[in-house]
Order: structure tokens, then sequence, then C-alpha cells
């Protein structure tokens, strides 16, 4: 990873991101006998975590990148948060989604002007095509998990606790998919806070293991794609991975993996006991922590965090789980 300067970063992801409450979880807290909190990145304004990394990609554009613009592909939170802030900035921006993208993530991303392209069965697919369209047009492609500026912004997040904390958690437990969010964060604790630094428990959806399969096998894999309620978590890491996989493989000890129904059951509880809508992908922390398998090893004393990663869910799909 090159080496970016955490408070320049911190500086550009205020320009567009908000600071997201800690909650805490008094039902969880009782059930694992110990503090529980949640970090509500459901309620950013783009619904998700992601407007993290795309504020801090695409503040670092020199004036020729901005006025050519970028093009980004994503399951629907990356391309909404890079799509929200290209608008804020006035950088023209596309958007390459899977053809069964979740139609609120759709309409988010159009709701911006940035141009929406359906672009295949698959998130490779898709992510094919919009690499293969930014060379063609000369744009910048923004990747969801594997760009250092996009992991970096997103680690914010686990500074920001800190802060909010006032200590550091014995654990955190985040969702993984591509990996930026859970290499991100891993890498801004041990940068933080060296050997003191909390584990990271890396939550994977059982049918979106793309990342835990690829660190089991000791390089990046490809998986078929399979549908899934967290379909957030969905697609590849990239078989040339250059980032986020060597952080989820060196930083991250512990990972679980969550059925359909543990998630339909955490996307339930957290309206339930927590008040908040959040996705299948930004579930799958709770359903861990609401599991038989919990914990996955002895931590020390303290409070754990679950990152609530996003709350981009369309209505049909949230009353079928309810």
């Amino acid at each position: 990873m090159p080496d970016i300067v955490y408070d320049l970063v911190r500086e550009a992801v205020a320009q567009h991101a908000r600071v997201t409450p800690l909650l805490p979880a008094v039902d969880l807290s009782e059930r694992l006998g110990r503090d529980v909190w949640v970090k509500a990145e459901c309620l950013q304004p783009t619904g998700s975590f992601k407007v993290r990394g795309a504020a801090a990609r695409l503040v670092a554009l020199d004036a020729e990148e901005r006025s050519v613009g970028v093009v980004a592909c994503s399951s629907g939170n990356h391309g909404r948060a890079v799509a929200y802030v290209a608008e804020r900035m006035g950088i023209p921006a596309s958007v390459y989604v899977p053809d069964w993208v979740d139609p609120v993530k759709l309409e988010g991303i159009r709701a911006t002007g940035a141009e929406a392209v359906l672009a295949g069965a698959t998130f490779d697919e898709a992510e094919a095509a919009a690499i293969e369209q930014a060379s063609q047009s000369g744009r910048l492609y923004i990747s969801a998990y594997d760009d250092p500026r996009v992991i970096v912004g997103q680690g914010t997040m686990a500074l920001e606790v800190l802060e909010q904390l006032e200590c550091a958690p014995a654990a955190f437990v985040v969702p993984l998919s591509g990996g930026g969010l859970a290499g991100g964060m891993a890498a801004a604790l041990e940068k933080q806070l060296g050997s003191a630094a909390p584990q990271c428990v890396a939550v994977s959806a059982e049918k979106a293991a793309v990342m835990s399969t690829s660190v089991r096998a000791g390089h990046p894999v490809d998986l078929p794609e399979e549908d899934t309620l967290a379909s957030a978590l969905a697609g590849g890491i990239g078989l040339e991975n250059e980032y986020s996989f060597a952080l989820v493989r060196d930083l991250i000890e512990h990972h679980m993996s969550v059925t359909e129904a543990e998630i339909a059951a955490a996307m339930n509880y957290c309206v339930q006991h927590l008040n908040l809508v959040v996705e299948g992908g930004g579930a799958v922390g709770v359903a861990a922590c609401l599991g038989e398998d919990w914990p996955p090893t002895e931590f020390p004393e303290g409070p754990v965090v679950i990152v609530l990663s996003g709350g981009n869910v369309a209505t049909d799909t949230l009353l079928s789980v309810l």
C-alpha cells in the first residue's frame, strides 16, 4: 500500500460524508455479556459507508481527471457513492452495474445525474465492461475495493469509532466482500495503535465468500455468483488484485460466514431492536453475533463494535424478511 496521509484523507471524507452515530445495542450486550455498539453507516447520505472511499478518491483527482470524468462498477452502493460525490464536485460519472442491482440503489445512482449502465448478468461481467469503457474513454476507473485511496477512505471509519468510544474496543465485526472496508479498517487500526490494535472479525455471506475463500487458498480465486440477500457483498475480487487481498490476508485473523436465514433474521433484528433499516450485506455482522458460532475466539475485555455498513434495500425485500 502506498503511504497515504490519513489526516488529509479524513479532511476529504469530511467534505462529503457525515460522522455516523455509534449506538448501544442493549439486547446484544446482554446476549454477549459485554458492551456492544453498532456503527450506523446505514445513515450516511448515500445509505452506506462507500461514500468515504468515493470522497477520498475523487477529492484527490487533478483538474484534468475531473474534467474528463470517472467510471465505476458496483453492485449498487459504491456506484451510488461515486455518483453522489461526482455530482457535488461537478465530475462526469458513468456507473456500470449488474442486471440484478437493487432498484433502490439504481434509482439512487440515476438521481444524481450519473449515467447508469446495466452491463451483464454478474458483477464480474459489469466490471469488465466498466474497465473497458474507462480504457476507451480515457476516464479514470474507480475500483470499489482495490484502490489505495478508496481503502484508506473506508478505514477512516475505524479512527472515527476510536474517537467516539474514547478507547479501543476488544473487536470490530466487519462485513467482508472485496476487502476494502475490512482491510482498510484493519490497516488504519494498525497504523494508529500498532500491536495494541483490536482484532477485526470479517464476516462473509455464505453465498458471497470470494475473499475468505481466496485467503484460504492463498491467492485470489473466482467463484460462481449466487443470489443472496447480501447482494452488496457479491462479486469477485479480481485475480490481479493488488491491495485489498493482501491486507485481508495479513491483517484479518478471524473469518466467519453466515447463511441466508441468519442474514434475514439479522435484518429483522435491526428493525425490531435497533430501529434501523439495514440491508443484507450490512447486517452480516449482527447475524454473526446472533449465531451459535459466536465468538470465533476469546477476546480481551472491552466492547465489541459491529459495523452496519449499509441500509439500501428494496421495500419488497425488507418486507419479505419482516
